[in-house]
């Protein structure tokens, strides 16, 4: 009885502290632009890649709920190929923290080309841009287990997308 007693307890104490941190969370509003270590983290790629002779391009970044929603109808309502299967709010670029890449060529074309070597060292340099961005901190789309998304690039600070949609940011976890 006295544990049954203790447990019920610990729920209604659990509970209620789910509900303080969404009460405390609730009101913030959506950020309207990339994190500012994200944008920091963007720019140390792009550097970074050039210094070894990959141009890398930004393909997107920061994305309204809107225009994600407009995204995950790609392939579903509206032409074209399935290229998300998040829907508005449930997107790491709906929070400013993630940022899509593509590589442009000696020839000046935009490729997503996991295999392409322009810089003829051997290595692919889709492969070499994606070391550089986890050493700058960066996880990668394409190690994804459910959905590869190899150009997308995202710093979370530990933050679930059920945590950001609560209101949590980056601020509250960073040292």
């Amino acid at each position: 009885m006295k544990i049954r007693t203790i447990l019920v307890l610990l729920f209604i104490i659990g509970i209620g502290y789910f509900i303080f941190l969404f009460q405390k969370y609730s009101n913030r509003p959506m950020p309207t632009e990339l994190h500012p270590i994200v944008e920091e983290k963007k720019e140390e790629l792009v550097k970074q890649a050039e210094e070894i002779g990959i141009t890398v391009i930004i393909t997107d970044g920061f994305r309204s709920v809107e225009e994600q929603d407009a995204i995950y109808q790609q392939g579903r309502e509206t032409d074209g190929n399935i290229v998300t299967y998040a829907k508005g709010g449930e997107s790491y670029h709906n929070y400013g923290l993630a940022i899509d890449f593509a590589l442009l060529t000696n020839d000046d074309n935009v490729v997503w080309d996991l295999e392409y070597d322009g810089n003829q060292n051997g290595e692919s340099d889709w492969n070499e841009v994606v070391e550089i961005a986890k050493e700058l901190g960066f996880s990668w789309g394409g190690d994804f287990t459910r959905f590869k998304d190899y150009p997308h690039l995202q710093m979370d600070f530990g933050l679930s997308i059920r945590e950001l949609k609560w209101g949590k940011r980056p601020e509250d976890v960073i040292d």
